[in-house]
């Protein structure tokens, strides 16, 4: 059973309320990035720093709930994902207790992912959210953003039915411009190509981060792009 934390010092002020007409369709999953949970708890919930998220889960698998569902938890930031910007409104958020690339960044232990999967299932089954709309802050902000980063076992949350992963990738070449093309048909934004590939290497290719779209990288986007429905004919892609 997920132990949820309900205490008034774990309760964020830093939310408001979400827009009319706004589907709530996103999961965006975060590492906290700093040296303890209780700096992130105190971090999320101190009104001066503006910041906030909906749950965040100590490595332990405490759940703290800071933030309603059905209010708008800053989080996301300047942020990007098939054609939206305003990732914040329509989307919820999970902060994810790891020191982060600054200060020690390590695996996510299995009592933390265990119990961070059965919270995002019943978040996805309280929410309309597609599966290629659980992304992590890297995915919705590739150019400031490298959480919750190579280390993360998002083909385990696939597994369990949270988000997407490339199980049958064939490795194939493709130009500049039909890399860029796919990262967008997929719901990337392309300002810049390097970090955006790095970033989806980080969630879909975590073995090598390079920031180059090398075949292996292409042939698991093109699965990916396969998986959700897109014109493969129209990126430059023969369909058999």
């Amino acid at each position: 059973m997920i132990r949820a934390e309900a205490s008034r010092d774990y309760r964020s002020v830093n939310y408001d309320d979400r827009p009319d007409g706004v589907t709530l369709d996103v999961l965006v999953l975060h590492y906290t990035g700093m040296q303890s949970a209780e700096a992130a708890l105190s971090r999320l919930c101190d009104p001066a720093a503006r910041v906030s998220a909906h749950y965040l889960v100590d490595e332990d698998g405490t759940i703290f709930s800071l933030v309603p569902e059905s209010k708008r938890a800053w989080h996301a930031g300047v942020s990007f994902w098939r054609g939206a910007s305003d990732i914040n409104s329509r989307s919820i958020g999970i902060e994810i207790v790891n020191p982060g690339h600054e200060f020690g960044y390590r695996p996510f232990p299995d009592s933390q992912m265990v119990t961070l999967i059965e919270l995002a299932q019943g978040i996805l089954d309280r929410h309309a959210i597609p599966p290629r709309n659980v992304v992590g802050h890297s995915d919705v902000a590739p150019r400031r953003k490298t959480d919750p980063g190579e280390l993360f076992d998002w083909r385990r949350l696939a597994e369990a039915g949270i988000g997407l992963w490339p199980t049958v990738a064939e490795a194939c070449g493709a130009d500049a411009a039909t890399v860029a093309a796919m990262l967008s048909a997929y719901g990337y934004e392309t300002v810049d190509i390097s970090r955006t590939v790095a970033a989806f290497q980080r969630h879909y290719r975590p073995e090598l981060i390079d920031g180059e779209a090398d075949a292996e990288t292409v042939g698991r986007l093109r699965a990916l792009l396969s998986i959700v429905g897109a014109d493969m004919e129209a990126l430059g892609f023969s369909v058999a």
